[in-house]
Protein backbone atom coordinates (compact mmCIF):
# COMPACT_ATOMS: atom_id res chain seq x y z
CA UNK A 1 0.00 0.00 0.00
CA UNK A 2 1.36 3.40 -0.98
CA UNK A 3 1.84 5.67 2.02
CA UNK A 4 2.41 9.37 2.46
CA UNK A 5 5.74 8.70 4.21
CA UNK A 6 8.41 7.14 1.99
CA UNK A 7 10.34 5.37 4.75
CA UNK A 8 7.25 4.00 6.54
CA UNK A 9 6.50 0.31 6.97
CA UNK A 10 2.96 -0.34 8.16
CA UNK A 11 0.37 -3.12 8.33
CA UNK A 12 -2.11 -2.05 5.67
CA UNK A 13 -5.12 -3.81 7.14
CA UNK A 14 -4.63 -1.86 10.38
CA UNK A 15 -4.82 1.58 8.70
CA UNK A 16 -7.39 3.74 10.57
CA UNK A 17 -8.53 0.83 12.74
CA UNK A 18 -8.90 1.03 16.54
CA UNK A 19 -8.84 -1.54 19.37
CA UNK A 20 -6.15 -3.66 17.72
CA UNK A 21 -3.77 -4.58 20.55
CA UNK A 22 -4.73 -6.44 23.71
CA UNK A 23 -2.15 -4.44 25.68
CA UNK A 24 1.35 -3.00 25.34
CA UNK A 25 3.00 -6.42 25.51
CA UNK A 26 0.86 -7.66 22.65
CA UNK A 27 1.73 -4.52 20.68
CA UNK A 28 5.43 -5.26 21.20
CA UNK A 29 4.96 -8.79 19.90
CA UNK A 30 3.20 -7.49 16.77
CA UNK A 31 6.04 -5.02 16.17
CA UNK A 32 8.57 -7.81 16.64
CA UNK A 33 7.10 -9.57 13.63
CA UNK A 34 7.58 -6.42 11.58
CA UNK A 35 11.22 -6.07 12.68
CA UNK A 36 12.24 -9.71 12.36
CA UNK A 37 15.26 -8.77 10.20
CA UNK A 38 16.88 -7.32 13.33
CA UNK A 39 16.59 -10.53 15.37
CA UNK A 40 19.88 -11.64 16.95
CA UNK A 41 21.76 -8.61 15.61
CA UNK A 42 23.75 -5.99 17.53
CA UNK A 43 20.89 -3.45 17.30
CA UNK A 44 19.78 -1.86 20.56
CA UNK A 45 16.16 -1.21 21.48
CA UNK A 46 15.64 2.07 23.34
CA UNK A 47 12.29 2.17 25.12
CA UNK A 48 10.80 5.55 26.00
CA UNK A 49 9.30 5.28 29.49
CA UNK A 50 6.85 4.97 30.83
CA UNK A 51 4.46 3.61 28.19
CA UNK A 52 7.14 2.56 25.74
CA UNK A 53 8.98 0.38 28.26
CA UNK A 54 6.63 -2.66 28.20
CA UNK A 55 6.45 -2.50 24.40
CA UNK A 56 10.25 -2.36 24.17
CA UNK A 57 10.70 -5.16 26.70
CA UNK A 58 8.42 -7.49 24.73
CA UNK A 59 10.31 -6.66 21.53
CA UNK A 60 13.72 -7.18 23.10
CA UNK A 61 12.66 -10.58 24.44
CA UNK A 62 11.18 -11.75 21.11
CA UNK A 63 14.04 -10.46 18.96
CA UNK A 64 16.84 -11.29 21.40
CA UNK A 65 18.12 -7.72 21.33
CA UNK A 66 19.78 -5.58 23.92
CA UNK A 67 17.39 -3.33 25.85
CA UNK A 68 18.08 0.20 27.04
CA UNK A 69 16.11 3.35 27.76
CA UNK A 70 15.80 6.74 26.10
CA UNK A 71 14.30 8.75 28.92
CA UNK A 72 12.23 11.68 27.72
CA UNK A 73 9.45 13.62 29.43
CA UNK A 74 6.72 15.79 27.97
CA UNK A 75 6.55 19.41 29.06
CA UNK A 76 2.89 19.63 30.02
CA UNK A 77 0.40 22.44 30.24
CA UNK A 78 -0.13 23.95 33.72
CA UNK A 79 -3.84 23.05 33.60
CA UNK A 80 -3.63 19.73 31.73
CA UNK A 81 -0.89 17.21 32.56
CA UNK A 82 -1.89 15.03 29.60
CA UNK A 83 -1.28 17.71 26.96
CA UNK A 84 2.27 18.70 26.08
CA UNK A 85 3.96 21.52 24.21
CA UNK A 86 7.49 20.12 24.11
CA UNK A 87 9.82 17.64 25.78
CA UNK A 88 13.08 17.25 27.72
CA UNK A 89 15.51 14.42 26.87
CA UNK A 90 18.02 12.39 28.88
CA UNK A 91 20.89 14.60 27.72
CA UNK A 92 19.16 17.73 29.05
CA UNK A 93 18.13 18.98 25.63
CA UNK A 94 14.78 20.75 25.27
CA UNK A 95 12.46 20.91 22.26
CA UNK A 96 9.49 23.28 22.32
CA UNK A 97 6.50 23.47 20.03
CA UNK A 98 6.62 27.26 19.71
CA UNK A 99 3.38 27.35 17.73
CA UNK A 100 1.47 25.91 20.68
CA UNK A 101 3.28 28.17 23.14
CA UNK A 102 2.21 31.20 21.13
CA UNK A 103 -1.33 30.04 20.43
CA UNK A 104 -2.26 29.39 24.05
CA UNK A 105 -0.39 32.37 25.42
CA UNK A 106 1.99 30.68 27.84
CA UNK A 107 4.18 33.14 29.71
CA UNK A 108 7.96 32.81 29.90
CA UNK A 109 7.53 31.84 33.55
CA UNK A 110 5.03 29.09 32.64
CA UNK A 111 7.47 27.65 30.11
CA UNK A 112 10.41 27.81 32.50
CA UNK A 113 8.39 26.05 35.20
CA UNK A 114 7.24 23.39 32.73
CA UNK A 115 10.81 22.73 31.61
CA UNK A 116 11.96 22.52 35.23
CA UNK A 117 9.31 19.92 36.14
CA UNK A 118 10.04 17.81 33.06
CA UNK A 119 13.80 18.02 33.70
CA UNK A 120 13.35 16.88 37.30
CA UNK A 121 11.26 13.93 36.13
CA UNK A 122 13.91 12.90 33.58
CA UNK A 123 16.72 13.17 36.14
CA UNK A 124 14.76 11.13 38.68
CA UNK A 125 14.14 8.33 36.19
CA UNK A 126 17.74 8.39 35.00
CA UNK A 127 18.93 7.90 38.57
CA UNK A 128 16.42 5.13 39.32
CA UNK A 129 16.60 3.21 36.06
CA UNK A 130 20.14 3.73 34.79
CA UNK A 131 22.13 4.87 37.80
CA UNK A 132 25.57 6.08 36.73
CA UNK A 133 25.91 3.68 33.80
CA UNK A 134 27.02 5.44 30.60
CA UNK A 135 25.07 5.14 27.40
CA UNK A 136 26.25 2.49 24.94
CA UNK A 137 28.31 3.39 21.90
CA UNK A 138 25.72 3.54 19.13
CA UNK A 139 27.83 5.07 16.39
CA UNK A 140 28.09 1.92 14.28
CA UNK A 141 24.93 0.04 15.23
CA UNK A 142 21.20 0.44 14.70
CA UNK A 143 19.25 2.24 17.41
CA UNK A 144 15.56 1.27 17.57
CA UNK A 145 13.45 3.88 19.37
CA UNK A 146 10.22 2.46 20.79
CA UNK A 147 7.17 4.09 22.36
CA UNK A 148 3.59 2.92 22.86
CA UNK A 149 2.34 5.44 20.31
CA UNK A 150 2.93 8.85 18.77
CA UNK A 151 0.40 11.66 18.94
CA UNK A 152 2.10 15.01 18.24
CA UNK A 153 5.55 13.54 17.55
CA UNK A 154 7.47 16.01 19.72
CA UNK A 155 8.47 13.50 22.40
CA UNK A 156 9.81 11.12 19.77
CA UNK A 157 11.56 13.91 17.90
CA UNK A 158 13.26 14.98 21.13
CA UNK A 159 14.45 11.42 21.71
CA UNK A 160 15.75 11.16 18.14
CA UNK A 161 17.74 14.38 18.47
CA UNK A 162 19.20 13.26 21.81
CA UNK A 163 20.35 9.93 20.35
CA UNK A 164 22.03 11.80 17.51
CA UNK A 165 23.90 13.90 20.05
CA UNK A 166 25.41 10.78 21.65
CA UNK A 167 26.59 9.53 18.27
CA UNK A 168 23.70 7.50 16.82
CA UNK A 169 23.63 7.57 13.03
CA UNK A 170 21.34 4.69 12.07
CA UNK A 171 18.08 5.35 13.91
CA UNK A 172 14.75 3.70 13.26
CA UNK A 173 11.44 4.27 15.05
CA UNK A 174 9.09 1.42 15.98
CA UNK A 175 5.66 2.18 17.44
CA UNK A 176 2.36 0.28 17.58
CA UNK A 177 0.25 3.30 16.59
CA UNK A 178 0.72 6.88 15.40
CA UNK A 179 -1.00 9.77 13.69
CA UNK A 180 0.10 10.19 10.09
CA UNK A 181 1.00 13.86 10.59
CA UNK A 182 3.40 12.98 13.40
CA UNK A 183 5.09 10.38 11.19
CA UNK A 184 5.51 13.02 8.48
CA UNK A 185 7.21 15.21 11.10
CA UNK A 186 9.79 12.65 12.21
CA UNK A 187 10.27 10.87 8.87
CA UNK A 188 13.15 13.07 7.60
CA UNK A 189 15.08 12.51 10.84
CA UNK A 190 15.30 8.69 10.78
CA UNK A 191 16.23 5.91 8.38
CA UNK A 192 12.95 4.00 8.71
CA UNK A 193 9.67 4.00 10.65
CA UNK A 194 7.78 0.83 11.59
CA UNK A 195 4.21 1.56 12.67
CA UNK A 196 1.58 -1.20 12.74
CA UNK A 197 -1.44 1.10 13.04
CA UNK A 198 -1.33 4.39 11.14
CA UNK A 199 -4.31 6.72 11.57
CA UNK A 200 -5.22 10.14 10.25
CA UNK A 201 -8.12 12.54 10.65
CA UNK A 202 -9.34 14.22 13.83
CA UNK A 203 -9.59 12.91 17.37
CA UNK A 204 -6.48 10.73 17.46
CA UNK A 205 -5.65 9.08 20.79
CA UNK A 206 -2.89 6.54 21.37
CA UNK A 207 -5.14 4.67 23.83
CA UNK A 208 -7.72 3.98 21.10
CA UNK A 209 -5.39 1.39 19.56
CA UNK A 210 -5.53 -0.71 22.74
CA UNK A 211 -8.30 -2.89 24.17
CA UNK A 212 -6.77 -2.61 27.63
CA UNK A 213 -5.14 0.71 28.46
CA UNK A 214 -3.74 2.00 31.73
CA UNK A 215 -0.87 4.12 32.92
CA UNK A 216 2.45 2.42 33.65
CA UNK A 217 3.42 3.39 37.20
CA UNK A 218 6.96 3.77 38.51
CA UNK A 219 6.93 0.42 40.35
CA UNK A 220 5.92 -1.47 37.20
CA UNK A 221 8.50 0.46 35.22
CA UNK A 222 11.26 -0.63 37.59
CA UNK A 223 10.18 -4.27 37.28
CA UNK A 224 10.01 -4.19 33.48
CA UNK A 225 13.68 -3.39 33.04
CA UNK A 226 15.54 -6.68 33.35
CA UNK A 227 17.64 -6.36 36.54
CA UNK A 228 20.56 -8.53 35.41
CA UNK A 229 20.88 -6.90 31.99
CA UNK A 230 24.23 -5.18 31.67
CA UNK A 231 23.81 -1.70 30.19
CA UNK A 232 27.29 -0.41 29.48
Amino acid sequence: MKTEVDNLVEISRFRNVTNIFDDRKHAGIVLSGMLSIYKNTDAIIFGIPAGGAPVATAMANKLNLRLDLAIVSKITLPWNTEAGYGAVAFDGSVLLNNNIVSEIGLSEGDVEEGIKKATNKVQMRLKKLRGDKPFPDTQNITSILVDDGIASGFTMLTAINALKRIGSKDIIVAVPTAHLKSLELISPEVQKIYCANVRDGWGFAVASAYKNWRDVDELELNQLIIPDQDIE
